[in-house]
């Protein structure tokens, strides 16, 4: 049988899911594009996330790209400029709650972004000047816990506004819009 692997640019405001079984309404993956039956989504974006997903036929696939070796990057604008401090602490790991249970991230890499790429563009607006500067941050994370990278930031005292995953082991967004899809022959890690 023939897989069939896609990236996709994740907008805001769509699950990273197909079906969605509450009474509200949202937004699914398959309102962007005609994905062959059988497609999934390889980990997820918070709906309030954007940015790269990876969406395959092949569950194999799926549970590699979930393990714990391969890396994921995320850009984060945070509420305030962050400090070198905070960047550090980012990286020794912080405390978090997941499941109500309190842990401590592991070791990943972080760094303050003085320039951002186009292709992430403006996004929706997140608020005015006069609410206070905001700044961008790297994160790169082995590990995948629930709003992970925003209760991170959040625990250094820089909430996230604007989260977007850029990189998935060696597959990035490769200049893909808000919302384009790329169908590739197999994904590369």
């Amino acid at each position: 049988m023939k897989h069939h692997h896609f990236l996709l640019h994740k907008p805001h405001g769509y699950l990273s899911q197909f079906v969605y079984e509450k009474k509200r309404h949202k937004k699914l993956l398959g309102a962007i594009y005609d994905f062959p039956e059988g497609t999934m989504a390889i980990g997820r974006l918070d709906e309030d996330s954007e940015g790269l997903l990876l969406l395959t036929t092949d569950g194999m696939m799926s549970e590699l790209v979930r393990s714990k070796t391969i890396e994921k990057e995320y850009y984060a604008q945070v509420d305030g400029i962050i400090t070198p401090e905070a960047i550090a602490q980012l990286k020794k790991g912080v405390e978090i709650g997941f499941k109500g249970v309190r842990y401590v991230t592991k070791n990943c890499e972080a760094q303050i972004l003085s320039q951002l790429p186009e292709f992430i563009g403006e996004g929706r607006k997140i608020r005015d000047e006069r609410h206070g500067p905001t700044s961008w941050v790297s994160i790169t994370l082995t590990e995948g816990k629930f709003r992970q990278v925003r209760k991170m930031t959040a625990a250094v005292g820089f909430p996230t506004l604007r989260l977007v995953r850029i990189r998935v082991g060696n597959l990035t967004l490769q200049n893909l819009k808000a919302g384009e899809v790329l169908k590739l022959d197999q994904f590369e890690l």
